[in-house]
């Protein structure tokens, strides 16, 4: 069973910065797609960005140009480094990775809040 676990989650003022880690086990963490979602209360769970196995990189339009989405394949562990936070940016943020190969895999983790206020 692959284990997901995010931190780096807090309390921040408008303006700031924080870096969320995941760090997921197993083995073939250099194959999954990795991805950082959010759900702020009463709203949709949403992509906030992701990174392919190559290095390729998106982002959702809101977070382009605060957010930076990296991963160390050596550490099994992705990270979303995020700049410039704003009170709209508060949400738990949920890693997420996905495999595929004749099925889909497909893992989330716990969770980690994030609050953007003054």
């Amino acid at each position: 069973q692959v284990q997901i676990v995010e931190s780096g989650g807090g309390l921040v003022q408008p303006g700031g910065s924080l870096r969320l880690s995941c760090a997921v086990s197993g083995s073939i963490f250099h194959l999954y797609v990795m991805g950082w979602y959010r759900q702020a209360p009463g709203k949709q769970r949403e992509l906030v960005a992701a990174i392919a196995s190559g290095g390729q990189t998106n982002y959702a339009d809101s977070v382009k140009g605060r957010f930076t989405i990296s991963r160390d394949n050596a550490m099994n562990t992705v990270y979303l480094q995020m700049n410039s936070l704003k009170p709209q940016d508060t949400a738990v943020y949920y890693c997420n990775a996905v495999w595929t190969d004749v099925r889909r895999y497909e893992y989330w983790g716990q969770g980690t809040q994030v609050t953007v206020s003054s």
